[in-house]
């Protein structure tokens, strides 16, 4: 009885993970990623371009400007950090500013 219980617990314990998971996957881009025309490999190399350095953070997001969605870069670039704004459906580049004291 005591094995069946904690089978029951780990069982249990893994199908958490298992939705957390998805559900992570399903926050980490917006519901409609899939208008994004430029790839986010695509939209890497643009963003290095207008900024060279490296890649600290990226994400796709909802924001005014442009086709309002776009791939937003935090490029470090010696001791400063920049944020260089792509649109996802053009390939233009939105934003190109040093962050300022407190980073979105």
């Amino acid at each position: 009885m005591k094995r069946s219980i904690q089978l029951i617990g780990a069982i249990v314990a893994m199908s958490m993970l298992t939705i957390g998971g998805i559900a992570r996957l399903a926050q980490a881009a917006p519901a409609n990623s899939q208008q994004a025309k430029v790839s986010l490999l695509n939209a890497r190399k643009i963003a290095l371009k207008a900024h060279p350095g490296t890649i600290t953070d990226e994400e796709l997001e909802n924001e005014g400007g442009g086709s309002g969605l776009r791939y937003s870069f935090d490029i470090k670039n010696g001791t400063k950090t920049y944020e260089v704004g792509v649109d996802a459906k053009t390939g233009n580049v939105l934003e190109n500013t040093a962050e300022g004291k407190n980073p979105d």
